[in-house]
């Protein structure tokens, strides 16, 4: 039996009590029906010579085995026992092992080969080639494919090394990457490795963290593989010189010399390099500040400083004053540096995660690094504006819970001046949420809301009709009754803003597309572009620097949402463009379905922060999003986004 039959028979004896419908194992174990009708000859045969078993077929019914308890349990056993570490493998650790046989080994494979050896069709691997070739391209490597010879991969060793580091890259659970590059090796062959590692942190004062020793430890063991393979990496005279001076150098030729005998191999100078760059652009922490300023990226505090300011100017929250923000970027930036200066690979495998999470703050991180990249010659790739946007949603948290992003609240007061100034003074000190901006008569709350739109709530002492604020009646002397009611009352008001859809106030039926065909994101993105620019939101380069800007990353939000957009400049005047899609289109790394591509001038930046807000509530109502891409009638598509319809 090859290993689906394998798996098809632990299916029956999983199931005693009932028939299996056909189908179903066929859905189970990912393949057609007419497969598993073959199958079950094979399981039959199988069981003839190895069990006391039969298996039954009935058409429209199913398969069954007939087996006692006492013989199921033993063959259960057997199978295990046979077949234990010969599981088929899922479709993530199958694309791995492709990836990675290809990368490693100089010789050309078949795709039939391939195909015989994970029991699938040529068809079903040719999807698997399909996606390693075009992840191969990121790293200017070609898979070639040869008749009568077979596919290799063209391209530099370095580029080699680069792509088997992100290995992750290629899978949607990429914590799993580690351990199988790990499972290549003799435990022993690990261990000795990293002993060395953490002997090098011990003689050193090093402090790498457990991300930077399990990436030096991988890029070890398949150095050692390629050294033996006669695959060495080639280096620059250059930047071995320039590497030499420094006293990772001395560190690392250490280690290696170390690991010689043990592996019986001799690690040429261009590997103990391409190491000492990798420890270089690690995460490693050395005590005493004056060490970490002599390994300061000389770009560092320029970067950090534009960094801050940018952020700060497009969240409209100054950030300056954090210094633990501060520490933190400037650790973290300065590796970022220092791996792109040497021109080494970095991957997150939270980037979705966090794109979904905090999409608003990643698009600001984003566009601030797009200003970075261009002044500084850079290119810091989406995976570190995630990581930057961990950094600063932490600032954000630090400073709400530090009282500065409090609700600002107008009490309503009807007992005279005394009476107001206590429950004044009650909600300041019990409701660390609010922000009194001021105690008033309920005669003059109208004048006083016409004149301060900064105010968010109404916390009265009498009931108010015909209010648009959000408004809470409590008691004059604040009763523990009403302190819980005003606090839960503040904690849901974000709740209800999220359905408060205001995106309606920025866009036309003009620039609403509804079942669009496109072949590709850009092309979409250029023509709602193009349609903005017609109507004179945006300049005319608008739509080229939307481009540009998906380029650096995909502006997918999760649940099949994207909102492409570009820098403020090219902006006249705020609006949306909006389109549905007739068939999900592929963007970045999931498909989508609507598209919204923002247009918003700095000075609207509330505007943007609302925009969020509708935009995370969307992307958490999926029935919501059936509704929106399945309409085709652009006002009643409006009207959807009409949040008194939604209320």
């Amino acid at each position: 039996m090859n290993t689906r039959q394998k798996d098809i028979l632990y299916l029956l004896l999983s199931e005693p009590d009932d028939y299996l419908i056909v189908q179903d194992v066929a859905d189970r174990v990912k393949c057609s029906e007419k497969t598993i009708r073959n199958d079950l000859k094979a399981i039959e045969d199988y069981l003839n010579e190895h069990a006391d078993a039969e298996l039954i077929r009935k058409p429209g019914v199913g398969v069954y085995l007939q087996i006692e308890d006492d013989e199921r349990v033993r063959l259960t056993h057997q199978l295990f026992r046979e077949h234990s570490g010969h599981k088929q493998k899922t479709d993530e650790e199958r694309m791995l092992d492709i990836a990675y046989h290809l990368l490693m080994n100089p010789k050309p494979a078949s795709a039939k080969d391939i195909a015989a050896r994970y029991f699938l069709n040529k068809s079903a691997i040719k999807k698997d080639l399909t996606k390693i070739g075009g992840w191969l391209k990121r790293f200017d490597l070609t898979l070639v494919s040869k008749q009568r010879l077979g596919l290799t991969i063209k391209g530099s060793e370095k580029n080699k090394r680069k792509a088997m580091a992100r290995l992750s890259d290629l899978i949607d659970h990429p914590q799993f990457t580690s351990q199988f590059i790990k499972n290549k090796f003799l435990s022993h062959e690990i261990e000795c490795v990293m002993n060395e590692i953490k002997s090098m942190q011990k003689r050193h004062s090093l402090y790498f963290t457990d991300e930077t020793s399990e990436n030096l430890l991988l890029h070890i063991l398949l150095m050692i593989r390629r050294i033996k393979m006669k695959q060495p990496i080639s280096i620059a005279q250059k930047d071995i010189s320039l590497v030499e001076e420094k006293k990772e150098y001395q560190w690392t030729l250490s280690l290696l010399k170390r690991l010689e005998a043990p592996f019986t191999i001799l690690f040429p100078k261009e590997e103990i390099v391409y190491l000492t760059l990798h420890i270089l652009g690690g995460k490693v922490r050395y005590p005493g500040h004056q060490e970490e300023k002599n390994l300061e990226n000389p770009l560092l505090h320029q970067v950090v400083r534009h960094l801050i300011d940018r952020v700060s100017e497009l969240k409209m929250q100054d950030f300056r004053q954090d210094q633990v923000l501060m520490g933190g970027l400037n650790i973290h930036l300065n590796t970022v540096l220092n791996r792109l200066n040497y021109g080494l690979s970095v991957s997150n495998p939270m980037l979705r995660d966090i794109k979904t999470m905090y999409p608003y703050l990643f698009h600001i991180v984003i566009d601030a690094l797009e200003d970075i990249n261009q002044a500084f010659a850079l290119a810091i790739p989406e995976e570190e504006a995630a990581y930057l946007t961990l950094h600063f949603q932490a600032a954000v948290e630090r400073f709400n819970r530090g009282g500065h992003a409090r609700k600002k609240a107008v009490i309503v007061c009807h007992m005279g001046i005394g009476m107001s100034q206590l429950l004044r003074t009650k909600i300041e000190r019990k409701c660390r949420q609010i922000d009194v901006l001021d105690c008033i008569a309920k005669a003059d709350l109208p004048d006083y809301l016409a004149r301060h739109s900064d105010a968010e709530l109404v916390i009265s002492t009498v009931s108010l009709e015909d209010m648009k604020l959000p408004h809470v009646v409590v008691s004059p002397l604040l009763e523990s009754g009403d302190e819980e009611k005003l606090n839960v009352f503040v904690e849901q008001m974000d709740d209800r803003k999220k359905q408060t859809f205001k995106m309606l106030n920025n866009t036309t039926p003009f620039l609403v597309f509804l079942q669009q065909e496109s072949e590709h994101r850009y092309k979409l993105i250029e023509k709602l572009a193009a349609a903005l620019y017609e109507k004179g939101y945006v300049e005319k380069d608008y739509a080229a620097h939307a481009v540009m800007r998906e380029k650096m990353s995909a502006t997918n939000i999760g649940a099949g949402i994207a909102i492409p957009h570009a820098n403020a400049k090219w902006i006249k005047q705020s609006a949306i463009a909006i389109a549905t899609l007739k068939e999900p289109l592929d963007w970045g790394a999931e498909k989508v379905s609507l598209v919204f591509m923002l247009a918003v001038k700095h000075e609207d930046q509330n505007m943007t922060r609302q925009l969020f807000h509708e935009l995370s509530y969307l992307s958490e109502q999926p029935a919501f999003i059936r509704m929106l891409t399945q309409e085709t009638n652009v006002m009643k598509f409006l009207s959807y986004l009409d949040y008194e319809r939604q209320g």
